[in-house]
């Protein structure tokens, strides 16, 4: 296989060639319709042959190109199932693997990093990758005290094709935006290109892998393997098996799917509050469903813990999530239309110069929180594409009333994250009781609880008149 395309030309070459397949295809669709064909099928066929070619060049680059094609993976349950299915099997294909760079290269960064007795730190090394991803991949190895550990090392040159695929990508985000419907392709390329550096310093990352190793050490449903060792483009972490949840969501049991499913929204709304961060690279390949050998003494008889992989984009929220997602969630349920808008007011959500009808806000928000009004709810595709398509019609009140709300910054990456990992819940098509994990979890769900009357009341009132003042 051939090393990371490092060449600025050759790499825009490839990505400028995107935009102009599209409109070569749009001239196809165009005769295909002269000939008879109804508009809705071309259109489905235009995006279907789109997306394929799309994740196949993604793929090929690596850096920043596949960053993109990975968050955008995790929206193809928003596709019609048409267009979504023939090439479901290259999503997954990406989300899990790219062409691993020569074994003479990996070689070399090794001796840069680790020293030229690199060798002598293993006890065993396997030169073939046991995944690939977008900025680095992975080698399975013995680390000398004998740990079965993950050795990731980054690719030569990943940083300079980062920002060049990225800025690339961004001159034509307009003409992706049909492949996701209601999603706005420009703020993701934007959002990810400001994290370039946080992604490639594997320092922070092994600072933040760390930090969540030691918190959920002993958790029963959450496994996080230990850093073991890192220098500049290398880190050595604990080796976890397991099935990668792009292998669930395709041949996984229903029972399967559900627990994942649960584990995955019980680590999104539990770490920001039990280490300050956020995991904010929720794809498939960076999970997995891990057997439960009992050693964390799991209650839950289930037999699986979900390991967590790549940190190397986390959010820092040092106070957990922000109140205001919790409450504002919290009144839109009670149907709380003044107070939700005023709220959203107060942080941006709707701008100033904006009035919106209170009422049309919380139609617009109840549909999208519905896993939340119940016990438990099943996340499917087709509620995933009914959302998206409400969103994105022209014709939808929607439609138009979404176009005049505001993302402030703030908030930009927590919204994504929970995004793609209801993307991912819909994939797995996963029963999960997401309610019972925001009431213990999400900062501001449930309101605060009274002060204990016992302590605030004269301390000469009996137990009857104290009732009686709490009543």
């Amino acid at each position: 296989m051939s090393d990371l395309p490092r060449k600025a030309v050759t790499r825009t070459a490839k990505l400028a060639a995107l935009p102009l397949g599209f409109a070569g295809r749009a001239t196809w669709g165009l005769g295909k319709r002269i000939g008879g064909k109804s508009a809705e099928l071309v259109g489905r066929e235009l995006q279907q042959r789109t997306a394929e070619q799309l994740f196949k060049v993604l793929g090929e680059l690596k850096g920043g190109a596949m960053k993109f094609g990975q968050a955008m993976s995790v929206f193809e349950s928003a596709l019609p199932e048409e267009v979504a299915g023939p090439y479901r099997a290259a999503l997954t294909k990406l989300q899990e693997a790219a062409p691993p760079m020569p074994t003479r290269t990996v070689h070399t960064v090794l001796a840069e990093r680790l020293g030229e007795d690199w060798q002598d730190l293993f006890l065993e090394f396997e030169d073939k990758p046991a995944a690939a991803a977008s900025i680095g991949q992975v080698h399975r190895a013995v680390w000398h005290d004998g740990r079965q550990v993950a050795v990731k090392v980054q690719y030569p040159g990943a940083g300079e094709a980062l920002l060049s695929d990225l800025n690339q990508l961004s001159r034509f985000a307009r003409l992706l935006g049909p492949l996701i419907p209601g999603m706005d392709i420009k703020p993701l390329i934007a959002e990810l290109r400001d994290r370039v550096s946080e992604e490639l310093d594997y320092g922070l990352e092994a600072q933040a892998q760390q930090a969540h190793a030691e918190e959920f050490a002993d958790d029963p449903d959450v496994l996080v393997p230990a850093v073991v060792h890192q220098r500049e483009q290398v880190l050595v972490t604990e080796w976890i098996d397991g099935t990668p949840l792009s292998e669930v969501i395709t041949d996984g049991t229903p029972q399967e799917r559900d627990r994942a499913g649960q584990l995955l929204a019980r680590f999104l709304f539990s770490g920001p509050s039990r280490t300050g961060l956020l995991h904010a690279d929720p794809h498939p390949g960076n999970f997995r469903l891990v057997p439960d050998d009992g050693s964390a003494g799991s209650a839950d008889r289930s037999g699986w813990r979900l390991g967590v992989l790549d940190f190397g984009t986390v959010d820092r929220l040092p106070d957990g999530l922000p109140p205001t997602i919790g409450e504002s969630l919290r009144m839109t349920l009670d149907g709380e239309a003044e107070a939700v808008y005023e709220l959203l007011r107060e942080e941006g959500f709707v701008r100033e110069s904006i009035e919106l009808d209170p009422d049309a806000v919380l139609d617009y928000l109840l549909p999208i929180i519905e896993p939340a009004q119940l016990d438990e709810f099943t996340f499917s595709r087709g509620w995933m594409r009914n959302q998206a398509a409400r969103v994105a019609d022209p014709r939808s009140p929607a439609h138009q009333l979404g176009k005049q709300l505001n993302l402030p910054p703030a908030y930009l990456l927590i919204h994504r994250v929970t995004l793609s990992t209801i993307g991912v819940l819909c994939q797995l098509g996963a029963t999960v009781r997401l309610r019972q994990e925001l009431e213990e979890w999400l900062p501001g769900f449930l309101p605060d609880t009274e002060p204990d009357l016992e302590t605030d009341t004269d301390p000469g009132l009996d137990e009857e008149e104290d009732s009686a003042a709490g009543a």
